[in-house]
């Protein structure tokens, strides 16, 4: 340590851009060897970094639904992928190694990345782009900055780049106690002091949307769906509709929108893509919306970054908190994995990548209630 701590200190005096050295030329890693079989803790060799890359020590890795796509062989925009490969792509973390044309950060600066061109999340380390990459401050804690970027942005690109929300409107979220959904009441309630709708699967996930801070929470029934909502709002419906379900889901919340309101599409949770009847948009001048981070980052690199500094100001503030339903140690992957398929989850569930941690699962929203 004694060493490593010297030549770090001695490439900062030369001013070189590569200041970390390393001791170890392996790492450890989440592998999927199979796609559908279950993932196992591998020792990676360490690869040769970009010129605009980062080396970071992973502290901590969201799980998506799209890594347990990946991990299937599913994942609809990376076709390509083929094992082995080591899955995730949302992290919290610290700068080990910087390339040479990096610019804006030094070594163990603190930051969180979106990895999605490259995954390796679910690793001690892993190489992220400059591109990918967002300082945060030393009183931010990794496990919710992991939590952040993905859904927030997101849900902060839809209700403010695409649908362009203003204070008092009413905001119907589909699947409201998942991540994204959790972050669009988050955002809409706290942050666009709109009235918000959350629809669950179930009653007993409404407490936490309410929590959240929506305006009512209801669980989802096809055929009731859109006579509690006239009910709720006297009859004149949502102005928008946050929807990442699909299927049924999407069909009952259409039938929610007001005159001239707006339907954000961002995502489909359930795999059922919709099958829409433009006509159906006619009667009410429905705007149909989609919206995508990950094609925003290849489209507009410049409107992706604002998203995410905007999210990480906004929780800087206090004005938006991720929810964290369970923290699982990296050797419990699989058992992460089965939480979420088993729809046990709420919010976000989190990996600790860090072998030296505890092996012990955490659920800090229960914690935080004892």
């Amino acid at each position: 340590m004694a060493l490593r701590k010297a030549l770090r200190h001695f490439a900062l005096f030369l001013n070189k851009p590569c200041v970390n050295v390393r001791l170890l030329s392996t790492y450890n890693a989440v592998v999927v060897s199979e796609f559908g079989k279950e993932l196992t803790v591998q020792e990676q060799r360490r690869s040769k970094l970009g010129e605009d890359e980062i080396r970071v020590a992973v502290h901590n890795c969201a799980l998506n639904s799209m890594d347990l796509l990946d991990v299937n062989g599913r994942g609809y925009d990376k076709k390509g992928i083929k094992p082995p490969f080591v899955p995730g792509f949302e992290i919290s973390g610290s700068v080990l190694e910087l390339g040479s044309e990096v610019k804006g950060f030094k070594v163990d600066d603190r930051l969180i990345a979106l990895n999605k061109d490259k995954l390796g999340g679910l690793a001690e380390e892993c190489v992220v782009s400059v591109k990918d990459a967002f300082l945060i401050d030393q009183g931010m804690r990794y496990e919710n900055c992991a939590a952040l970027l993905d859904s927030y942005a997101t849900a902060y690109l839809a209700l403010n780049q695409r649908a362009r929300l203003s204070e008092g409107q009413v905001v119907l979220v589909t699947a409201a106690s998942g991540g994204l959904g959790l972050a669009a009441v988050d955002l809409a309630a706290n942050s666009y002091m709109c009235k918000v709708i959350g629809v669950c699967r179930t009653e007993d996930r409404s407490a936490l949307v309410r929590e959240k801070g929506a305006w009512a929470a209801l669980s989802f029934d096809k055929s009731h769906l859109r006579k509690k909502v006239k009910e709720l709002t006297s009859g004149a419906g949502v102005d928008l509709i946050f929807e990442a379900v699909g299927g049924e889901v999407f069909d009952a919340a259409l039938e929610c929108a007001a005159f001239e309101s707006k339907v954000i599409v961002a995502g489909f949770a359930s795999q059922q893509i919709p099958t829409i009847r433009t006509s159906a948009l006619l009667p009410k001048s429905v705007s149909l919306i989609g919206v995508s981070l990950t094609h925003y980052r290849w489209a507009k690199l410049d409107v992706y970054r604002s998203a995410c500094e905007e999210v990480i100001a906004l929780f800087r503030e206090n004005q938006i908190s991720p929810h964290i339903s369970a923290i699982f140690p990296i050797t419990k992957l699989n058992e992460a994995l089965t939480y979420i398929r088993e729809e046990k989850s709420s919010g976000k569930v989190l990996i600790d990548c860090r072998l030296s941690a505890a092996q012990a699962v955490k659920f800090p929203a229960q914690e935080q209630k004892q």
